[in-house]
Protein backbone atom coordinates (compact mmCIF):
# COMPACT_ATOMS: atom_id res chain seq x y z
CA UNK A 1 0.00 0.00 0.00
CA UNK A 2 1.33 3.46 -0.92
CA UNK A 3 2.19 5.90 1.86
CA UNK A 4 -0.47 8.49 1.03
CA UNK A 5 -3.17 5.80 1.27
CA UNK A 6 -1.93 4.95 4.76
CA UNK A 7 -1.96 8.67 5.58
CA UNK A 8 -5.54 9.11 4.40
CA UNK A 9 -6.80 6.11 6.37
CA UNK A 10 -5.07 7.15 9.56
CA UNK A 11 -6.23 10.75 9.08
CA UNK A 12 -9.83 9.55 8.89
CA UNK A 13 -9.34 7.61 12.11
CA UNK A 14 -7.97 10.71 13.84
CA UNK A 15 -10.93 12.79 12.70
CA UNK A 16 -13.35 10.26 14.12
CA UNK A 17 -11.58 10.26 17.45
CA UNK A 18 -11.36 14.03 17.45
CA UNK A 19 -15.14 14.29 17.18
CA UNK A 20 -15.45 12.25 20.34
CA UNK A 21 -14.99 13.89 23.68
CA UNK A 22 -11.61 13.03 25.07
CA UNK A 23 -12.74 13.22 28.65
CA UNK A 24 -10.58 10.57 30.23
CA UNK A 25 -6.97 9.49 30.39
CA UNK A 26 -7.92 6.35 28.49
CA UNK A 27 -9.29 8.38 25.61
CA UNK A 28 -6.23 10.56 25.51
CA UNK A 29 -3.99 7.50 25.51
CA UNK A 30 -5.86 6.06 22.55
CA UNK A 31 -5.43 9.29 20.58
CA UNK A 32 -1.75 9.38 21.47
CA UNK A 33 -1.21 5.80 20.28
CA UNK A 34 -2.93 6.56 16.98
CA UNK A 35 -0.59 9.50 16.47
CA UNK A 36 2.45 7.39 17.18
CA UNK A 37 1.21 4.67 14.81
CA UNK A 38 0.69 7.29 12.11
CA UNK A 39 4.27 8.46 12.43
CA UNK A 40 5.58 4.89 12.24
CA UNK A 41 3.40 4.10 9.22
CA UNK A 42 4.55 7.16 7.32
CA UNK A 43 8.18 6.44 8.18
CA UNK A 44 7.92 2.82 7.12
CA UNK A 45 5.95 3.38 3.93
CA UNK A 46 7.84 6.40 2.60
CA UNK A 47 11.32 6.32 1.21
CA UNK A 48 11.61 7.69 -2.31
CA UNK A 49 10.17 5.74 -5.27
CA UNK A 50 8.88 3.01 -2.95
CA UNK A 51 12.39 1.66 -2.25
CA UNK A 52 13.42 -0.09 0.95
CA UNK A 53 15.92 1.84 3.06
CA UNK A 54 18.18 -1.22 3.33
CA UNK A 55 18.44 -1.27 -0.46
CA UNK A 56 19.57 2.34 -0.48
CA UNK A 57 22.21 1.57 2.14
CA UNK A 58 24.23 -1.48 1.04
CA UNK A 59 26.01 -1.62 4.36
CA UNK A 60 22.67 -2.33 6.02
CA UNK A 61 21.70 -5.11 3.60
CA UNK A 62 21.84 -8.65 5.06
CA UNK A 63 23.11 -9.85 1.68
CA UNK A 64 26.01 -7.43 1.65
CA UNK A 65 26.93 -7.86 5.31
CA UNK A 66 29.18 -10.76 6.32
CA UNK A 67 27.34 -13.46 8.21
CA UNK A 68 28.86 -14.75 11.38
CA UNK A 69 31.71 -17.17 10.68
CA UNK A 70 30.98 -20.87 11.15
CA UNK A 71 33.37 -23.59 12.30
CA UNK A 72 32.63 -27.24 11.49
CA UNK A 73 34.28 -30.22 13.13
CA UNK A 74 34.68 -33.15 10.76
CA UNK A 75 35.57 -36.49 12.32
CA UNK A 76 36.51 -39.23 9.87
CA UNK A 77 38.38 -42.50 9.50
CA UNK A 78 42.04 -42.32 8.66
CA UNK A 79 42.20 -42.98 4.94
CA UNK A 80 39.74 -40.25 3.91
CA UNK A 81 42.14 -37.44 4.81
CA UNK A 82 43.56 -36.96 1.31
CA UNK A 83 40.08 -36.70 -0.19
CA UNK A 84 38.80 -34.22 2.38
CA UNK A 85 41.97 -32.15 2.12
CA UNK A 86 41.04 -31.56 -1.54
CA UNK A 87 37.27 -31.24 -1.09
CA UNK A 88 37.02 -28.93 1.92
CA UNK A 89 38.68 -25.89 0.28
CA UNK A 90 36.37 -26.21 -2.73
CA UNK A 91 33.31 -26.22 -0.51
CA UNK A 92 34.58 -23.31 1.59
CA UNK A 93 35.15 -21.21 -1.54
CA UNK A 94 31.75 -22.07 -3.01
CA UNK A 95 29.93 -21.34 0.24
CA UNK A 96 31.70 -18.00 0.57
CA UNK A 97 30.67 -17.01 -2.95
CA UNK A 98 27.06 -18.09 -2.55
CA UNK A 99 26.41 -17.05 1.06
CA UNK A 100 29.10 -14.49 1.88
CA UNK A 101 30.02 -16.49 4.97
CA UNK A 102 33.37 -17.82 6.10
CA UNK A 103 33.50 -21.51 7.04
CA UNK A 104 36.48 -23.11 8.74
CA UNK A 105 37.01 -26.79 9.46
CA UNK A 106 38.55 -28.64 12.37
CA UNK A 107 39.33 -32.21 11.38
CA UNK A 108 40.16 -35.42 13.20
CA UNK A 109 41.29 -38.65 11.54
CA UNK A 110 41.85 -42.08 13.03
CA UNK A 111 40.51 -45.61 13.25
CA UNK A 112 36.76 -45.64 12.72
CA UNK A 113 36.03 -47.48 15.95
CA UNK A 114 38.25 -45.14 17.95
CA UNK A 115 36.68 -42.09 16.32
CA UNK A 116 33.21 -43.38 17.13
CA UNK A 117 34.06 -43.80 20.79
CA UNK A 118 35.60 -40.33 20.88
CA UNK A 119 32.42 -38.73 19.54
CA UNK A 120 30.24 -40.66 21.98
CA UNK A 121 32.59 -39.67 24.80
CA UNK A 122 32.40 -35.96 24.00
CA UNK A 123 34.31 -35.04 20.83
CA UNK A 124 31.80 -32.53 19.44
CA UNK A 125 31.77 -33.55 15.80
CA UNK A 126 29.35 -31.75 13.51
CA UNK A 127 29.86 -34.37 10.78
CA UNK A 128 31.06 -37.97 10.95
CA UNK A 129 32.39 -39.89 7.95
CA UNK A 130 33.07 -43.39 9.18
CA UNK A 131 34.19 -46.72 7.78
CA UNK A 132 30.96 -48.58 8.37
CA UNK A 133 27.32 -47.89 9.15
CA UNK A 134 27.61 -49.77 12.45
CA UNK A 135 29.76 -46.98 13.85
CA UNK A 136 27.29 -44.32 12.75
CA UNK A 137 24.47 -46.35 14.32
CA UNK A 138 26.35 -46.42 17.62
CA UNK A 139 26.45 -42.63 17.65
CA UNK A 140 22.74 -42.66 16.86
CA UNK A 141 22.05 -45.01 19.79
CA UNK A 142 24.01 -42.63 22.03
CA UNK A 143 21.38 -39.99 21.22
CA UNK A 144 23.61 -37.74 19.11
CA UNK A 145 22.20 -38.54 15.66
CA UNK A 146 18.50 -38.65 14.90
CA UNK A 147 17.08 -41.88 13.41
CA UNK A 148 16.68 -41.83 9.64
CA UNK A 149 20.01 -40.09 8.99
CA UNK A 150 20.72 -42.40 6.05
CA UNK A 151 17.58 -41.19 4.27
CA UNK A 152 18.60 -37.52 4.35
CA UNK A 153 21.10 -37.83 1.49
CA UNK A 154 21.57 -40.03 -1.61
CA UNK A 155 22.66 -43.68 -1.57
CA UNK A 156 21.51 -44.30 2.01
CA UNK A 157 24.27 -42.04 3.26
CA UNK A 158 27.08 -44.00 1.56
CA UNK A 159 29.39 -41.26 0.29
CA UNK A 160 32.53 -43.27 -0.45
CA UNK A 161 33.17 -46.90 -1.27
CA UNK A 162 35.97 -49.26 -2.10
CA UNK A 163 36.84 -52.94 -2.30
CA UNK A 164 39.51 -55.02 -0.61
CA UNK A 165 42.93 -55.19 -2.23
CA UNK A 166 45.63 -57.78 -1.77
CA UNK A 167 49.10 -56.26 -1.92
CA UNK A 168 52.30 -58.26 -2.36
CA UNK A 169 56.00 -57.56 -2.49
CA UNK A 170 57.53 -56.75 -5.91
CA UNK A 171 57.62 -59.85 -8.14
CA UNK A 172 55.35 -61.58 -5.57
CA UNK A 173 57.98 -64.03 -4.28
CA UNK A 174 55.41 -65.98 -2.23
CA UNK A 175 53.11 -66.43 -5.24
CA UNK A 176 50.10 -64.88 -3.51
CA UNK A 177 47.16 -64.57 -5.92
CA UNK A 178 43.97 -65.24 -3.98
CA UNK A 179 42.59 -64.86 -0.46
CA UNK A 180 43.14 -68.58 0.03
CA UNK A 181 46.90 -68.11 -0.34
CA UNK A 182 46.96 -66.05 2.85
CA UNK A 183 46.31 -69.17 4.92
CA UNK A 184 49.44 -70.95 3.66
CA UNK A 185 52.32 -71.72 5.98
CA UNK A 186 55.18 -69.23 5.75
CA UNK A 187 53.02 -66.34 4.55
CA UNK A 188 53.05 -63.20 6.72
CA UNK A 189 50.04 -60.86 6.44
CA UNK A 190 49.68 -57.27 7.66
CA UNK A 191 46.22 -55.98 8.55
CA UNK A 192 44.59 -53.78 11.18
CA UNK A 193 42.76 -54.81 14.36
CA UNK A 194 38.98 -55.22 13.94
CA UNK A 195 38.55 -54.10 17.54
CA UNK A 196 39.80 -50.59 16.74
CA UNK A 197 39.51 -50.23 12.97
CA UNK A 198 36.39 -50.24 10.85
CA UNK A 199 38.48 -51.05 7.82
CA UNK A 200 39.83 -54.11 9.60
CA UNK A 201 36.28 -55.36 10.12
CA UNK A 202 35.74 -55.06 6.40
CA UNK A 203 39.00 -57.00 5.90
CA UNK A 204 37.79 -59.77 8.19
CA UNK A 205 34.41 -59.89 6.46
CA UNK A 206 36.16 -60.01 3.08
CA UNK A 207 38.03 -63.14 4.13
CA UNK A 208 34.92 -64.76 5.56
CA UNK A 209 32.93 -63.80 2.46
CA UNK A 210 35.59 -65.29 0.19
CA UNK A 211 35.28 -68.64 1.93
CA UNK A 212 31.47 -68.71 2.00
CA UNK A 213 31.15 -67.54 -1.62
CA UNK A 214 33.44 -70.33 -2.81
CA UNK A 215 31.38 -73.03 -1.12
CA UNK A 216 32.85 -73.32 2.38
CA UNK A 217 30.68 -74.21 5.36
CA UNK A 218 30.61 -72.03 8.47
CA UNK A 219 33.06 -74.41 10.14
CA UNK A 220 35.40 -74.38 7.14
CA UNK A 221 35.21 -70.57 6.95
CA UNK A 222 36.15 -70.35 10.63
CA UNK A 223 39.11 -72.67 10.09
CA UNK A 224 40.29 -70.67 7.05
CA UNK A 225 40.03 -67.25 8.71
CA UNK A 226 41.76 -68.59 11.84
CA UNK A 227 44.71 -69.74 9.73
CA UNK A 228 44.94 -66.34 8.04
CA UNK A 229 45.01 -64.44 11.34
CA UNK A 230 47.54 -66.92 12.63
CA UNK A 231 49.82 -65.51 9.91
CA UNK A 232 49.42 -61.90 11.14
CA UNK A 233 52.48 -60.84 13.19
CA UNK A 234 51.00 -57.48 14.25
CA UNK A 235 47.51 -56.02 14.29
CA UNK A 236 47.80 -52.27 13.75
CA UNK A 237 45.28 -49.80 15.17
CA UNK A 238 44.08 -48.58 11.77
CA UNK A 239 44.53 -49.02 8.03
CA UNK A 240 46.97 -46.15 7.65
CA UNK A 241 49.31 -47.70 10.22
CA UNK A 242 49.00 -51.08 8.50
CA UNK A 243 50.08 -49.49 5.23
CA UNK A 244 53.05 -47.81 6.93
CA UNK A 245 54.13 -51.07 8.59
CA UNK A 246 54.07 -52.86 5.25
CA UNK A 247 55.66 -50.20 3.05
CA UNK A 248 57.85 -48.15 5.38
CA UNK A 249 58.91 -50.82 7.86
CA UNK A 250 59.04 -53.62 5.31
CA UNK A 251 57.10 -56.13 7.39
CA UNK A 252 54.94 -58.84 5.88
CA UNK A 253 54.62 -60.67 2.59
CA UNK A 254 51.14 -59.33 1.94
CA UNK A 255 48.86 -56.53 3.02
CA UNK A 256 45.09 -56.53 2.94
CA UNK A 257 43.63 -53.08 2.82
CA UNK A 258 41.25 -50.76 1.00
CA UNK A 259 41.88 -50.45 -2.70
CA UNK A 260 41.82 -46.67 -2.22
CA UNK A 261 44.57 -46.78 0.40
CA UNK A 262 46.77 -48.80 -1.92
CA UNK A 263 46.18 -46.47 -4.84
CA UNK A 264 46.98 -43.48 -2.66
CA UNK A 265 50.18 -45.09 -1.40
CA UNK A 266 51.12 -45.80 -4.99
CA UNK A 267 50.52 -42.18 -5.98
CA UNK A 268 52.57 -40.84 -3.10
CA UNK A 269 55.37 -43.33 -3.52
CA UNK A 270 55.79 -42.54 -7.18
CA UNK A 271 56.25 -46.20 -8.09
CA UNK A 272 54.04 -49.13 -8.97
CA UNK A 273 52.67 -51.26 -6.16
CA UNK A 274 52.01 -54.91 -6.80
CA UNK A 275 48.39 -55.59 -5.87
CA UNK A 276 45.45 -57.73 -6.87
CA UNK A 277 41.71 -57.07 -6.72
CA UNK A 278 40.38 -60.62 -6.28
CA UNK A 279 37.22 -61.48 -8.22
CA UNK A 280 35.52 -62.60 -5.00
CA UNK A 281 35.27 -59.40 -3.00
CA UNK A 282 32.99 -57.22 -0.92
CA UNK A 283 31.66 -53.68 -1.38
CA UNK A 284 33.19 -51.55 1.37
CA UNK A 285 30.64 -48.80 1.99
CA UNK A 286 31.41 -45.70 4.09
CA UNK A 287 28.55 -43.51 5.42
CA UNK A 288 28.39 -39.80 6.17
CA UNK A 289 26.06 -38.19 8.71
CA UNK A 290 25.35 -34.90 10.45
CA UNK A 291 25.58 -35.15 14.25
CA UNK A 292 22.24 -33.55 15.06
CA UNK A 293 22.77 -32.79 18.73
CA UNK A 294 26.07 -31.04 18.09
CA UNK A 295 25.06 -28.98 15.05
CA UNK A 296 22.02 -27.72 16.95
CA UNK A 297 24.24 -26.82 19.88
CA UNK A 298 26.76 -25.07 17.63
CA UNK A 299 24.21 -23.41 15.35
CA UNK A 300 25.94 -25.01 12.36
CA UNK A 301 23.21 -27.23 10.92
CA UNK A 302 22.69 -25.33 7.66
CA UNK A 303 26.36 -25.40 6.71
CA UNK A 304 26.92 -28.95 7.94
CA UNK A 305 24.02 -30.29 5.90
CA UNK A 306 25.20 -28.35 2.87
CA UNK A 307 28.69 -29.85 3.16
CA UNK A 308 27.33 -33.38 3.41
CA UNK A 309 25.22 -32.84 0.30
CA UNK A 310 28.20 -31.30 -1.48
CA UNK A 311 30.15 -34.53 -0.97
CA UNK A 312 27.72 -36.29 -3.32
CA UNK A 313 28.23 -33.82 -6.17
CA UNK A 314 30.24 -34.89 -9.23
CA UNK A 315 32.94 -32.38 -8.33
CA UNK A 316 33.46 -33.88 -4.87
CA UNK A 317 33.08 -37.45 -6.08
CA UNK A 318 35.83 -36.90 -8.61
CA UNK A 319 38.13 -35.86 -5.77
CA UNK A 320 37.30 -39.13 -3.99
CA UNK A 321 38.06 -40.96 -7.23
CA UNK A 322 41.43 -39.24 -7.60
CA UNK A 323 42.65 -40.69 -4.27
CA UNK A 324 41.37 -44.20 -4.82
CA UNK A 325 37.71 -44.35 -3.77
CA UNK A 326 35.21 -45.81 -6.22
CA UNK A 327 32.70 -43.04 -7.00
CA UNK A 328 29.12 -43.45 -5.80
CA UNK A 329 28.01 -41.01 -8.50
CA UNK A 330 27.41 -43.07 -11.65
CA UNK A 331 28.25 -40.23 -14.03
CA UNK A 332 31.67 -39.99 -12.42
CA UNK A 333 32.09 -43.76 -12.16
CA UNK A 334 31.39 -44.28 -15.86
CA UNK A 335 34.04 -41.91 -17.19
CA UNK A 336 36.79 -43.69 -19.12
CA UNK A 337 39.38 -42.52 -16.61
CA UNK A 338 37.56 -44.22 -13.77
CA UNK A 339 36.46 -47.38 -15.57
CA UNK A 340 40.12 -47.93 -16.48
CA UNK A 341 41.25 -47.22 -12.94
CA UNK A 342 38.65 -49.34 -11.17
CA UNK A 343 38.18 -52.80 -12.71
CA UNK A 344 34.78 -54.39 -12.28
CA UNK A 345 34.58 -57.08 -9.59
CA UNK A 346 32.77 -60.18 -10.83
CA UNK A 347 31.55 -61.59 -7.52
CA UNK A 348 30.91 -58.60 -5.28
CA UNK A 349 29.31 -59.32 -1.93
CA UNK A 350 27.65 -56.96 0.52
CA UNK A 351 27.29 -56.70 4.26
CA UNK A 352 23.58 -57.24 3.63
CA UNK A 353 24.44 -60.80 2.58
CA UNK A 354 25.32 -61.43 6.24
CA UNK A 355 22.29 -59.75 7.77
CA UNK A 356 23.64 -56.20 8.05
CA UNK A 357 26.14 -54.71 10.43
CA UNK A 358 24.24 -55.38 13.65
CA UNK A 359 24.22 -59.09 12.88
CA UNK A 360 27.85 -59.05 11.73
CA UNK A 361 28.96 -57.21 14.84
CA UNK A 362 27.16 -59.61 17.16
CA UNK A 363 28.48 -62.69 15.40
CA UNK A 364 32.08 -61.68 14.82
CA UNK A 365 33.25 -58.70 16.86
CA UNK A 366 31.46 -58.45 20.20
CA UNK A 367 33.48 -59.50 23.22
CA UNK A 368 33.71 -63.27 23.18
CA UNK A 369 32.47 -63.55 19.59
CA UNK A 370 34.23 -65.22 16.64
CA UNK A 371 37.20 -62.85 16.36
CA UNK A 372 38.01 -63.11 20.08
CA UNK A 373 37.72 -66.88 19.82
CA UNK A 374 40.18 -66.86 16.93
CA UNK A 375 42.62 -64.67 18.85
CA UNK A 376 42.40 -66.88 21.92
CA UNK A 377 43.11 -69.91 19.78
CA UNK A 378 46.10 -68.24 18.13
CA UNK A 379 47.59 -67.08 21.45
CA UNK A 380 47.50 -70.46 23.19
Amino acid sequence: MRWWQHLRQWGQAIQQLARARVSSLKGFGALFLVGVSLSVAISACSGGNGSNSATQNPAASPVAANKQDVELTLVSFAVTKAAHDAIVPKFVEQWKQEHNQNVTFKTSYGGSGSQTRAVIDGLEADIVHLALALDTSRIEKAGLIEPGWEKEVPDNGIVSKSVAALVTRPDNPKGIKTWADLAKDGVSLITADPKTSGIARWNFLTLWNSAIKTGASEEQALDFVSKVYGNVPILTKDAREATDVFFKQGQGDALINYENEILLAQQRGGENVAYIIPDVNISIDNPIAVVDKNVDKHGSREVAEAFVKYLFTPEAQQEFAKVGFRPVDETVAQTKENTDKYPKVQNLGSVKDFGGWNAVQAKFFEDGAVFDQIQAKINR
